[in-house]
Order: C-alpha cells, then sequence, then structure tokens
C-alpha cells in the first residue's frame, strides 16, 4: 500500500522544516536545539571528521563553530520518501565560515551539497545521517587561517 499523497507531501514538508531548523540552530549557537533535529545514534561526516550519536555531534559542533562566525544555506532538495519513517535528502549547500582574526577576515565560502537520511523517532522526523560534500572553497579577503584549531 502506498503513502496518500496529502501525506507524502506533508512528510516533505516535515523534512524540509527539520533541515532549515538545523541550519538555523547552527548559526545562531542554539546547541541544545539543534540537538533535537538529530537521531539519538546520528552519524556525521564534515570535511573528514566524523560524530556518531546525537550527543557526539553537539559537543563536535559546538566545540568547533562556537568560536566562528556562520551562515549556512541549504536549497534545492531532492527528498526522496524510502518508506512510512525513512528518507533521504540532497540539498545543494553555500556555507560562510569566517575565523576570529585581526585584520582582514579570514575563512571561506564554501559550495557543495549536503547528503542526509532521516528516519522519523518519537513520531517526529529527525536527522540520522549528514554527509557534507564541499565542491569548491573560495577564501575570504584575510586568506584560510593558517592553524583553525
Amino acid at each position: 500500500m502506498t503513502t496518500p499523497a496529502p501525506d507524502r507531501l506533508a512528510d516533505i514538508e516535515a523534512l524540509k522544516q527539520l533541515k532549515a531548523r538545523y541550519f538555523r540552530y547552527m548559526d545562531t549557537k542554539d546547541w541544545a536545539a539543534l540537538r533535537t533535529v538529530f537521531t539519538d545514534d546520528a552519524h556525521m561526516d564534515i570535511d573528514g571528521f566524523g560524530s556518531d550519536g546525537g550527543d557526539a555531534i553537539i559537543a563536535f559542533m559546538s566545540g568547533v563553530l562556537t568560536p566562528l562566525r556562520t551562515v549556512h544555506h541549504g536549497h534545492m532538495p531532492e527528498i526522496t520518501l524510502t518508506g512510512p519513517d525513512t528518507a533521504t535528502g540532497i540539498w545543494a549547500m553555500f556555507d560562510y565560515v569566517q575565523f576570529p582574526a585581526d585584520g582582514a577576515p579570514q575563512g571561506f565560502h564554501g559550495y557543495g551539497h549536503y547528503h542526509d537520511e532521516y528516519r522519523k523517532q518519537d513520531g517526529t522526523w529527525r536527522i540520522a545521517s549528514t554527509t557534507v560534500a564541499r565542491l569548491r572553497i573560495d577564501p575570504l579577503p584575510g586568506g584560510l587561517p593558517q592553524n583553525p584549531a
């Protein structure tokens, strides 16, 4: 039995709203709210840095992003419902990442795609896995930081 079209559209819209909250919570550094978008066993891979588990993802992201100024945009979603409680999505992305520095801003503009898997947890869509595949990075006027850690 297939899912009725209105239910499929409602699920797709819920997934778009989920990803919008992900970007907003990340850029506003609302780590408690960001934790709510991930499943408990979520996996994240950002530029080869992986984290497993919702709590570990938030610990990693807050540790890296708290001192940075960031703006993340996701657009042109390709969402596929793979089951009643599972889905995949590919999002074109742009990010602006600025590191603390004196003088000209250091950091980059990034372009690429998010590859996501979603799962309902307690009846609510959550991100179960996310991987960023950057296609291009353009340095800011001050260049890339020499030692961003």
